[in-house]
């Protein structure tokens, strides 16, 4: 038995979404159709797309399989849509956007809501490491990573160049400094995004070639949270400059043993480019 391209569409929107509430709504049809055309397509699989939760629906690996390769269908019925009625010239619909710190992401998405007031977006400031998996599962429309890596499938465009950079109350001893070494920090209480993310890995990987120990680390999971932290006089955060917004009571010093700029770029599947939606993100870059 085959599956029908209802069944395949509302299984790719329910996984876009992780609720039938939300799919139902953005394919135009009751809840119920979702459900039923949810169940059918199980019955084809043989196997559970969907673990419920509290939180919402999580998906089995069957599904993250599937939806590799259905939501390339669901990207061509769009473009195929958007060429025939234009799409409501962009006055309403869906964007979904993650990025690993706020900016360069913020003022790119606050441009993008003025064009486009109709278009609803979801945004979503994760790890690096937990941006870097949602690229390869194709879990968004649009990423702003700094040094993504390989993204097959993808294309890049840079953005914006930035330093690793210690940040501290104007009031703490060595806001006093123009820079600072990884052993000033060793002395600290030093606060740094979870393991896995691009900060702390090259932190780490410069301390152990300087052959420095990092005694006391806080972690936090987004440079948001580390800035927060710092502030509040928890100690020392380490993240990119300009990463974050600035504030008049935060200093901010280069790391001597951190001198080389990395770069943040947007990054959006190969074939969601021509989309309508990601089109005009685009643009507002």
């Amino acid at each position: 038995m085959r599956a029908s391209p209802q069944q395949l569409a509302a299984f790719t929107e329910v996984y876009r979404e992780r609720s039938v509430t939300r799919a139902a709504t953005a394919l135009g049809v009751t809840q119920s159709a979702v459900t039923q055309h949810l169940a059918r397509l199980e019955q084809i699989v043989g196997a559970r797309l969907f673990v419920r939760h509290r939180s919402g629906l999580e998906p089995t690996r069957q599904a993250e399989e599937l939806f590799a390769l259905t939501d390339r269908l669901r990207v061509l019925e769009q473009l195929v849509a958007e060429r025939i009625d234009a799409y409501a010239n962009l006055r309403e619909g869906r964007l979904t956007i993650i990025a690993n710190a706020p900016r360069p992401a913020m003022p790119l998405i606050a441009a993008f809501a003025a064009r486009h007031p109709g278009v609803r977006i979801a945004f979503s400031l994760v790890s690096w490491s937990l941006a870097m998996k949602s690229i390869e599962a194709r879990e968004t429309d649009v990423a702003i990573v700094t040094e993504p890596g390989p993204t097959p499938g993808h294309e890049r465009q840079p953005l914006s160049r930035g330093r690793f950079v210690a940040i501290m109350r104007r009031d703490h001893p060595l806001a006093r400094r123009r820079s600072l070494s990884l052993s000033d920090l060793a002395a600290e209480v030093l606060i740094l995004p979870e393991e896995g993310s691009l900060t702390r890995r090259r932190v780490e990987e410069a301390a152990a070639a300087a052959g420095i120990v990092l005694p006391r680390i806080v972690e936090m999971t987004s440079f948001p949270l580390v800035r927060e932290a710092a502030m509040h006089g928890l100690g020392l955060g380490v993240i990119l400059e300009d990463s974050v917004f600035p504030g008049p009571e935060m200093a901010a010093r280069r790391i001597r043993e951190l001198p080389g700029a990395l770069t943040t770029y947007l990054v959006i599947p190969a074939d969601k480019r021509e989309l309508r939606f990601v089109r005009a993100f685009r643009d507002c870059v």
